[in-house]
């Protein structure tokens, strides 16, 4: 074992640890539900753009993008486009490494790594600002409910020509709707990639934190993974995820493919 996977190990230990620690965990949640009255998660931006996620989650995307290595990440839910642009920065970021390892000139245009973004209202002004956004070459987006049969088959044409798929779902948290997105997207993941469901933690937010949404304990994504968990063994949560990050808005959201 070298210097590297001695260090890994300990982490692994550590990280199992602190899983294994009620208390801890505990904490995590409470000081999430400490800091939603605030709109915690809306003050964070990446390249210029709002992202709406806890940076905790966003090191963790980070991590899945570089270790599942996609050519193509889908993402339900756009609102301000941050968590888009952060995905085609990432895919560029592995392009200019690639190019660099292989010794040839990068070409951007030449790049068949891609986002695809789909969100029932994209209004106009974040439309305008992604298309704006360097990154832009990058994006593809789909206006319409992530869980109409047209967009699906859209969207599973444009998978159909990508070899490995990352999915993030962050659009309507209720059950119904985050369930029918894990049936329809969830089969697009590629094996050893990750079909991540977001905002699990509304299970243990109290109902009044969120008057004016649908979701809430008993009707949320985190409902949604478990049921589709059910008939699905080609996934499994992966737990190391939420242990090691403590403050996650997916506990349980982390799906991995396995088979």
């Amino acid at each position: 074992m070298n210097a590297y996977e001695q260090f890994k190990s300990e982490c692994a230990s550590e990280i199992e640890a602190m899983g294994q620690n009620s208390a801890l965990q505990k904490l995590g949640v409470d000081w999430i539900k400490s800091v939603n009255a605030f709109k915690y998660s809306y003050h964070f931006e990446w390249q210029g753009r709002p992202i709406i996620q806890y940076p905790q989650d966003m090191v963790a995307m980070q991590e899945l993008i570089w270790s599942a290595r996609p050519d193509l990440i889908i993402e339900t839910g756009i609102a301000h486009g941050g968590s888009l642009i952060f995905s085609a920065s990432m895919l560029a970021l592995m392009d200019m490494v690639d190019a660099i390892e292989a010794g040839i000139t990068l070409d951007p245009t030449a790049s068949k790594r891609k986002v695809l973004g789909i969100d029932i209202d994209i209004r106009a002004h974040n439309r305008s600002a992604i298309e704006a956004h360097p990154m832009s070459s990058r994006i593809q987006m789909i206006q319409g409910s992530s869980v109409a049969p047209d967009v699906v088959a859209q969207v599973r044409d444009i998978a159909s020509r990508h070899k490995r798929v990352l999915v993030f779902l962050d659009s309507n948290h209720t059950h119904d709707h985050v369930l029918a997105e894990l049936e329809a997207y969830g089969p697009l993941t590629s094996v050893g990639s990750y079909c991540v469901a977001f905002d699990t933690i509304a299970e243990y937010m109290p109902k009044e934190m969120a008057p004016d949404r649908p979701w809430a304990p008993g009707n949320n994504p985190r409902t949604a993974v478990w049921e589709f968990l059910k008939t699905h063994s080609e996934f499994e949560i992966d737990k190391s995820i939420q242990h090691k990050l403590l403050i996650t808005v997916a506990p349980d959201g982390y799906l991995k493919r396995v088979a």
